[in-house]
């Protein structure tokens, strides 16, 4: 069996003694008689706290005198009365001078290791302590700077609302125009439909005389024809006078079609008009559904705004954080209620069993945490945070 073979089952036999309900001193004794008399190893603080993982800096020292002190009860020799001869006897003085010199040697070297190894204890618990009050002051700084933003998160909100209030009275107001704007607009239209309904009626009796005035020019050029075919004979005779006529006769045909072409530009404006109309009102339609998405888009944003001003996300992490680490009391949870609810996850397995995947129950506004594998439970919690902290710190308080 080697020496980590050998410091193994050491360690064994001290937990072994540790359940049965020794004490430290008979941990400490029993690994310095394993290590001098098994491995042949001079016990020192070191090597008995590494085996025994109890007792202080001060305890272990004591624990080893001890020690050294029932080896020498243990050898003492008793010398009986008789004559010593004195070379023997200085012999014997510098043979006990000599081992007590080296005994003396061999203890300020170990007394060095020690304390050196002490030193290195010491120096390391020093950085963990400068390490510890940095992160404390950067916590305390990132609690300042959350609190911060709560407040201008508060004035934001503040001003918001302020803004909403002035959009809905301006809303309002606008909205009451564009009503009497469109109610002004339905009364010209329902004008303007009647008047082209009269310029249609207009229009159709012009298009009724025109085409009275075509059949009448018809049926006058063809009797005029007629009469011309007839009066060939007296052409020559009668030629200016029908030639007068015949200019009267195209100057009424064009003052006729003068007529419909006016009627027809007379049309074509009313229908200019409508047009124009209608493209204005649609105009205002458009303008009114934005005016409504931009309202609803605001609703929105108010609804959102008053969901997550009851509490920054960053302060709500540090509090998760703290909870999830047990550093909250019932209290303190209970003062925060849900306010950091969305933000606090569940844990992935049950500390306890380390297998289970936590469950989340919500029954009449309370919350349990329940792994299903070992039914360890977190009790009935008034928010999520509180039933995911209780479920935490209860595992970890189990095993003590």
């Amino acid at each position: 069996m080697n020496s980590d073979e050998e410091r193994r089952a050491i360690r064994e036999e001290l937990e072994s003694m540790r359940e049965n309900g020794a004490r430290r001193q008979e941990l400490s004794l029993h690994a310095c008689k394993r290590l001098f008399f098994d491995l042949g190893i001079r016990p020192s603080m070191a090597t008995v706290r590494d085996l025994t993982q109890t007792g202080s800096a001060s305890d272990i020292p004591k624990d080893i005198d001890s020690f050294w002190e029932r080896i020498r009860s243990v050898s003492k020799v008793r010398v009986g009365a008789g004559a010593i001869p004195k070379s023997l006897e200085d012999r014997a003085g510098e043979l006990l001078g000599a081992l007590f010199q080296e005994a003396m040697s061999h203890a300020r070297s170990t007394l060095d290791e020690d304390r050196g190894s002490m030193q290195s204890e010491i120096a390391a618990a020093e950085q963990k302590i400068r390490e510890t009050e940095i992160r404390r002051e950067a916590s305390e700084e990132a609690v300042q700077r959350a609190e911060a933003r709560a407040d201008s998160a508060w004035n934001r909100v503040r001003e918001l609302e302020a803004a909403r209030a002035a959009a809905t009275t301006h809303d309002a107001a606008h909205h009451e125009s564009l009503q009497a704007t469109v109610s002004r607009i339905e009364a010209e239209n329902e004008t303007l439909c009647k008047r082209l309904d009269t310029e249609q009626a207009t229009n159709a009796g012009l298009r009724d005389r025109i085409d009275a005035l075509h059949t009448e020019l018809r049926q006058s050029t063809e009797h005029y024809a007629q009469q011309i075919k007839d009066a060939v004979a007296e052409a020559e005779r009668r030629v200016k006078p029908m030639l007068v006529e015949l200019d009267s006769l195209r100057s009424m045909a064009a003052t006729y079609q003068a007529g419909v072409r006016e009627a027809g530009r007379k049309e074509f404006d009313f229908i200019q008009q409508i047009a124009s109309a209608k493209a204005r009102a649609d105009r205002l339609d458009a303008q009114l559904r934005e005016q409504s998405d931009e309202i609803d888009r605001l609703t929105a944003e108010i609804a959102t705004l008053r969901g997550q001003q009851r509490i920054d996300p960053a302060v709500a992490s540090v509090i998760c954080e703290l909870a999830g680490a047990g550093r909250l009391t019932a209290d303190e949870l209970a003062s925060i209620g849900t306010s950091a609810d969305s933000l606090a996850s569940l844990p992935q397995r049950c500390p306890k069993c380390h297998e289970g995947e936590p469950e989340l129950s919500h029954v009449d506004l309370r919350y349990e945490l329940q792994c299903p594998e070992c039914e360890h439970s977190s009790g009935m919690g008034g928010s999520r945070l509180e039933a995911i902290a209780r479920f935490l710190s209860s595992s970890i308080s189990a095993p003590a």
